[in-house]
């Protein structure tokens, strides 16, 4: 029996039980249990007024540090990119849809407008990344923070002074909610660069724990672990986490050849600099793009 570390919101939990179900089909039992975090507990700040890293994990780190669960099953992009000593990421999963959606009133829709959005429309989202790269390609919109799950954000969004919201393309199809009373525009994830392994389950161990970490192999999905390492390296190698409006989105083509777009700011409300770079191989290629980065924003 493998007990599983999990945050308690819906969404957490979706993600919780598809590893279950994955688990299951290797014949493993397995038990939850639910942890709140520091992200969980503070709801009135946005992201880049809560102090420190991982404020999504840690607490979840700490209950496998001390053996209180064999596993935890995180979004891969809520995680720091360093492992606390005596962690390690195991295993990931395949790669949902990684893209941003922009989810609006249907009343605020104006159509032939950029993004649908009205003249200095309100837009809720508390990541300092989809502040900058909406405020690159509208200037005029308005930005207000915007916290809780997904269904409170479009609960927020039905009910107060929001024009729009934008979300994770992944979470809003895993947990297949109704979306009928809005107007969905699905962001290209090339243009609108999503955040460093964006879509992605990251299941965690003790680095000690060789018996889970020999049957989570077996649920490891190598192509997409190749991509998201990429992309965590370019957020490493800024010493960046979610504070950071860094956008970071890295992919394999039929021919093998990996292609990265990346997208920076200084600080959220700074000019937006977009770097494309494509080669033969992933070795040294987050290298290159946070080189080609700093000198753009130099």
């Amino acid at each position: 029996m493998i007990k599983i570390g999990t945050r308690g919101s819906k969404l957490a939990l979706w993600q919780a039980h598809f590893t279950q179900s994955a688990l299951n089909d290797i014949g493993i039992a397995s038990a939850l249990d639910i942890i709140k975090t520091k992200g969980d507990k503070i709801q009135h700040l946005s992201f880049d007024k809560i102090e420190g890293k991982g404020f999504f994990t840690k607490e979840i780190e700490d209950a496998l540090l001390r053996g209180e669960v064999q596993m935890a099953v995180h979004s891969m992009k809520d995680l720091p990119t360093s492992s606390p000593e005596g962690l390690v990421i195991t295993a990931v999963s395949h790669r949902a849809d990684p893209a941003d959606w922009l989810i609006l009133k249907k009343t605020a829709v104006t159509e032939g407008a950029l993004l649908q959005l009205p003249p200095n429309a309100i837009v809720g989202t508390s990541s300092a990344r989809r502040k900058s790269q909406l405020k690159d390609i509208r200037p005029d919109v308005v930005l207000e923070d915007i916290r809780g799950n997904v269904p409170t954000r479009l609960k927020k969004l039905s009910e107060q002074n929001f024009d729009a919201i934008i979300l994770a393309a992944a979470g809003l199809s895993r947990l297949e909610l109704d979306l009928s009373e809005f107007t969905v525009i699905k962001l290209n994830p090339k243009e609108f660069v999503p955040a460093p392994a964006q879509g992605v389950l990251a299941f965690q161990t003790c680095t000690t724990d060789l018996a889970t970490r020999r049957i989570l192999k077996k649920l490891h999905q190598k192509e997409t672990a190749i991509c998201t390492n990429v992309e965590r390296k370019i957020l490493q190698l800024f010493d960046g986490g979610c504070h950071m409006p860094l956008g970071a989105y890295c992919e394999q083509d039929a021919t093998g050849n990996f292609h990265v777009w990346a997208a920076m700011a200084e600080q959220w409300d700074a000019p937006v600099q977009r770097v494309r770079i494509s080669s033969s191989t992933h070795f040294e290629l987050a290298e290159q793009v946070v080189a080609a980065l700093k000198a753009k924003l130099a």
